[in-house]
């Protein structure tokens, strides 16, 4: 490995003035010809403005080659310039310091020279302050410089073993979901035969535990949708004064991807649509080293300088927080975000983020985006997501905010601050609703989530089978983190106090038993039609009128709820279709049992959901930037299907279809495409178009060609 000769950072001055280091800095850029003079005054007033070094601000800006900087910071620092990743470190001396130590320190040891050890610094004007730290680990060190980049995929190469151990435990195990053994082998038959006895030998009795299980949850969760749906109706108390936020804080980004190699593009546009200094912006693409085809897709774009790409080594399991929480030692910025593949942000979702943090202090740890579809009229089964989703995050999730109970929380459009982040242990590997964990363990140590006024438009996952995988692998998430939370009630009492150990029943064991319990709920239609119920030798003439009322109570503010969300979004107009979430509630409970068998039987296991298939739909194109940016290009054309049902695939909008086409120049290109009539022959453009186009004369020209065409035959 070559070594730059050069004055080391303690050869310097103490007190070294960093106006005059990031002056000479600019005139070595500058003579070097990496930087031209407009550029500079460019990068000058980021920097003031963002209270930034001349460097940050550069490489933020893209305005210096990464070579250029780097070699620019090394020469005035007075350090040599190294390569970490043509001579990797000794994994040695970095688990001496701790792989996640170096990761958040920004500094790799590389190797013995002679009694010291060589380490290489990113952020060479920090070093005062780890320097007794580093030295205590590793003795005598010697010093030199080399990009962030570079010494992190060092590290990841060095220890990416120890990183990726680490990521799959750090949650405690008495809390995780990788010490849930479920069901194997021969216990799952077992357990079904079981289960059947009981209900040959005591019918009645079975009935009756059912029912009073479903008539106790159906009542919690109609009690809190009523309180839910009151609240919405509330009129909106004064906006409170905001807070000017001392600085802009640094924000990173995590965005894990896997198979997904035709929607990576796409993303990176819509993330260039963010309205935040791009000095400030660390967005982190994350990637399994397995999938070779997004990477090889990722690859093949160019990738502004505030964004990277992590690759995570392949393990045991693969799963979305796994991920992340590899990936979560990489990041540099003091608040986390996540987005998801198909994920199109609010322009001006970053600058809220740091608004409301600002606004409410430290308490408030999280906050939680609203989510809405940007395909909402695909067809049938889009229409009933998208107004399922609007009655959660506008009218559901606010009321557990306000009534501060346990937030399941979204998997995207998600931030938190860094230190409570990392204090409650960041994500559980092995919990396929990792993001719903995270909000309960929140709660537990005494943190605040609350809801962001901004949303992110995602794609409707609306083909069938997709979806009842999606929802399986969401309600198998919400019996885990149940019945994971609930080995010791009694701590879990005690972290949340009695109403928050209530709302967690409610809205995790109340909320699934709904979804499991539905076919029962369904068989009391039979009493309505006047046929015989087992239910009516249980339970007097007026009991069993009494549960229909409270059967149909539930309904009413399911489709109320319902309207008052859409009506808060931009799919107001699509309240008509309400009450057709009677025909949406059968696939949730097809869901909810294979979720269930899955939960026992194959409890890790990630039903992957693809993306990409209706992120380009006429007449329901994503909202626009606010901003000057760059627009997404249009994506392929999907492949028209025959509709076989309400839930199949809608057909696709021709390529050419413009993004925001109204309904009335929808109807005249279709009636243009499948209408076109050839034109007549020895017709005159300098005709009048009616002339040319009225039925009558079209059927004269016919009749005229026809009269000549057979005289000439004849």
């Amino acid at each position: 490995m070559h070594i730059q000769t050069g004055r080391f950072i303690a050869d310097q001055p103490a007190g070294h003035d960093r106006r005059s280091s990031e002056d000479r800095m600019a005139d070595h850029l500058l003579s070097c010809h990496a930087l031209r003079p407009a550029e500079l005054r460019h990068a000058r007033a980021v920097a003031d403005r963002l209270h930034l070094p001349l460097a940050e601000a550069l490489a933020g800006e893209g305005l210096v080659p990464p070579r250029d900087l780097a070699g620019a910071t090394a020469r005035l620092s007075g350090l040599p310039l190294t390569d970490p990743l043509s001579d990797p470190p000794d994994p040695r001396l970095v688990d001496r310091l701790g792989a996640r130590r170096c990761l958040t320190l920004g500094l790799v040891p590389l190797r013995h020279v002679g009694g010291e050890v060589l380490v290489a610094l990113a952020r060479p004007a920090e070093w005062p302050r780890h320097a007794a730290e580093v030295t205590a680990a590793l003795g005598p060190v010697r010093l030199s410089h080399a990009p962030l980049a570079a010494i992190q995929q060092a590290i990841s190469a060095a220890s990416g073993l120890h990183l990726r151990l680490e990521a799959e435990s750090r949650v405690p195990v008495a809390i995780s979901a990788r010490s849930w053994r479920g069901l194997a082998g021969w216990q799952g038959p077992a357990a079904l035969v079981l289960l059947a006895a009981v209900l040959a030998a005591a019918p009645l009795v079975v009935m009756g535990l059912l029912l009073g299980w479903l008539v106790l949850s159906l009542a919690a969760t109609t009690a809190l949708r009523a309180t839910a749906l009151g609240l919405a109706l509330r009129r909106p108390g004064p906006a409170l004064p905001q807070a000017q936020p001392l600085r802009l804080p640094v924000i990173s980004i995590l965005l894990p991807l896997y198979g997904e190699p035709g929607i990576a593009p796409r993303l990176l546009q819509r993330l260039g649509r963010l309205d935040y200094p791009r000095a400030l912006l660390d967005v982190l693409i994350v990637l399994e080293a397995k999938d070779t085809e997004t990477r090889a897709a990722l690859a093949a774009c160019h990738l502004p300088g505030w964004m990277r790409v992590v690759i995570v080594p392949d393990g045991p399991i693969t799963t979305k927080p796994r991920a992340m929480n590899y990936a979560l030692d990489f990041c540099r910025g003091s608040i986390i975000g996540i987005y998801d593949a198909e994920d199109a942000p609010d322009p001006d979702q970053l600058r809220k983020v740091v608004q409301r943090f600002a606004d409410r202090g430290p308490e408030v740890v999280c906050l939680q985006g609203c989510l809405d579809y940007y395909n909402p009229r695909t067809n049938l089964l889009a229409r009933l997501f998208t107004t399922e989703y609007a009655s959660w995050f506008r009218v559901v999730m606010p009321a557990l905010e306000h009534l501060r109970l346990p937030m399941p929380l979204g998997g995207t459009t998600l931030f938190m601050r860094r230190e409570a982040l990392e204090r409650v242990g960041a994500w559980d590997a092995h919990n396929v609703t990792e993001d719903a964990d995270l909000g309960v363990r929140l709660a537990r140590h005494g943190l605040r989530t609350e809801m962001l006024p901004t949303t992110t438009h995602e794609e409707a996952n609306c083909r069938l089978r997709p979806w009842v995988r999606q929802r399986s692998r969401w309600i198998k998430g919400h019996i885990l983190t149940w019945a994971i939370h609930m080995r010791d009630p009694v701590g879990l009492w005690r972290d949340l106090g009695w109403r928050g150990f209530l709302g967690y029943q409610v809205v995790f064991l109340g909320a699934q038993s709904q979804v499991l319990l539905a076919p029962v709920m369904w068989t009391f239609w039979a009493i309505l039609a006047g046929l015989p119920h087992p239910v009516q030798a249980l339970l007097p003439q007026g009991g069993i009128w009494g549960l229909v009322g409270l059967f149909l109570l539930s309904e009413a503010l399911v489709m109320a709820t319902g309207a008052v969300g859409l009506a808060r979004t931009r799919h107001g107009r699509m309240w008509p279709v309400v009450p057709l979430l009677h025909l949406y509630h059968p696939l949730g409970a097809i869901a909810g049992w294979r979720a269930l068998w899955e939960a026992f039987r194959n409890p890790f296991y990630w039903a992957k959901t693809s993306h990409g298939h209706f992120d380009q739909i006429a007449g329901d194109a994503m909202p626009g930037p606010t901003t000057d940016l760059p627009q997404e290009a249009p994506g392929p054309p999907i492949a028209a299907r025959p509709r076989r049902s309400p839930f199949h695939d809608a057909r696709a909008a021709p390529a050419d279809t413009p993004a925001t086409e109204t309904a009335a120049a929808r109807t005249a290109r279709t009636l243009g495409q499948e209408m076109r009539l050839a034109p007549l022959p020895g017709a005159q453009p300098s005709l009048p178009p009616r002339v040319r186009t009225s039925p009558a004369s079209i059927f004269r020209r016919v009749s005229n060609a026809r009269e000549i065409w057979v005289r000439s035959a004849s």
